[in-house]
C-alpha cells in the first residue's frame, strides 16, 4: 500500500472502497453477537483463553502447522521439529499480543521487533529487526518477490507514521492493511506471517473493536483456507480499488467466522452449565 500522496488518511479513504462498508457492518454484528451473549459477562475470561488457543492454532496451520485443537491442547514440547516450533512461536505470539497494546499506538516498529523475538526466541543476530540487505527470508507461503531493504525500512516507516497519526478508518481497515503490508514486506529473516497475524490481532484489540480478543480472525483465515488468503493477498498487493476492497471483506470474513467460533464456545458452556 503506498502511504504517500494527496490523500491526508489513506486508510479512511479505504473505507469508502465499494462493499467495504457492508463488510465493516457485517463484522460490527457478529462481534456484537458474541459480547452480548450471557456467558460473556461471567466468562469472559474462558473465552478470551479459548480464543487465544484457537487462534494461535489457526495461524500456525497458515504457517504449515495443521495440528487437530486436542493436539495443541496436549502438548507441552514446541521445539522437536519445525511444524513444533512454527506452533509454539504462534502460541507465544498469542500470549504477547495482549501484552503490547499500550506500546502500538506510539511505536509500532518496537512491537514489531519485539514480536520477531518472540517468535524467534532465539539470540542470533537477524531476530529483532528488519532484514539488511541480501539476507534470506524463511516465508515459504509467500512466492511473490521480496521487496529490498530499502523499500521495506521506507515502508515500514510509513505504515508506523500512518498508525501513529491514527485514522478515521474503521478497525478493520487498518488491521487488513496492517496485515497486507506485513505480508507484502516480509521485513524480518522468519515468521512474517505468524507477525503479521498477530499484528492484525494487536490492531483489532486496540481499536476497541474486540478488546476482549474473543474474535481471533487466525480462526477464519484458517477456515476459509490457504488459496483464498493468497488469492485475497494478491489483491491487496496488486493496489488497485478492487484488489484492496476484496483483502479487507476477505479479513472481515474471517473476523466474522472467528467471532462464531466463540459464540460457539459460549453456546457449550452454556449448555454445559444448564
Amino acid at each position: 500500500m503506498s502511504t504517500t500522496g494527496a490523500t491526508a488518511d489513506p486508510l479512511a479513504a479505504l473505507g469508502s472502497l465499494p462493499g467495504v462498508a457492508d463488510s465493516v457492518e457485517s463484522v460490527r454484528k457478529a462481534v456484537d453477537r458474541v459480547y452480548g451473549h450471557r456467558i460473556m459477562r461471567r466468562r469472559s475470561n474462558e473465552i478470551t483463553s479459548e480464543a487465544a488457543l484457537r487462534g494461535a492454532r489457526g495461524s500456525a496451520a497458515l504457517s504449515g502447522a495443521d495440528w487437530a485443537l486436542e493436539e495443541v491442547r496436549r502438548r507441552t514440547d514446541f521445539s522437536v521439529d519445525d511444524e513444533a516450533r512454527v506452533m509454539g512461536a504462534a502460541l507465544r505470539l498469542t500470549a504477547e499480543a495482549g501484552q503490547l497494546l499500550s506500546i502500538w499506538r506510539q511505536s509500532p516498529l518496537r512491537v514489531l521487533a519485539r514480536l520477531h523475538l518472540v517468535a524467534a526466541a532465539s539470540d542470533a543476530d537477524e531476530v529483532g529487526r528488519p532484514r539488511r540487505g541480501d539476507e534470506p527470508v524463511d516465508e515459504p507461503l509467500i512466492g511473490l518477490p521480496l521487496p529490498d531493504a530499502d523499500e521495506v525500512s521506507g515502508r515500514l516507516e510509513g505504515l508506523s507514521q500512518l498508525i501513529i497519526a491514527g485514522s478515521s478508518a474503521p478497525a478493520l481497515v487498518t488491521a487488513a492493511v496492517v496485515h497486507g503490508e506485513l505480508l507484502a514486506l516480509r521485513p524480518f529473516a522468519s515468521h512474517n506471517g505468524l507477525i503479521a497475524r498477530a499484528a492484525e490481532r494487536i490492531v483489532l484489540i486496540g481499536s476497541g473493536l474486540d478488546p476482549k480478543s474473543v474474535c481471533p480472525a487466525e480462526v477464519g483465515h484458517a477456515e476459509l483456507g490457504r488459496a483464498a488468503y493468497l488469492a485475497a493477498f494478491d489483491g491487496y498487493v496488486s493496489g488497485t480499488a478492487e484488489g484492496m476492497a476484496a483483502w479487507i471483506a476477505h479479513c472481515g470474513r474471517a473476523v466474522e467466522l472467528g467471532a462464531r467460533e466463540s459464540t460457539a464456545v459460549c453456546e457449550a458452556l452454556q449448555r454445559g452449565a444448564a
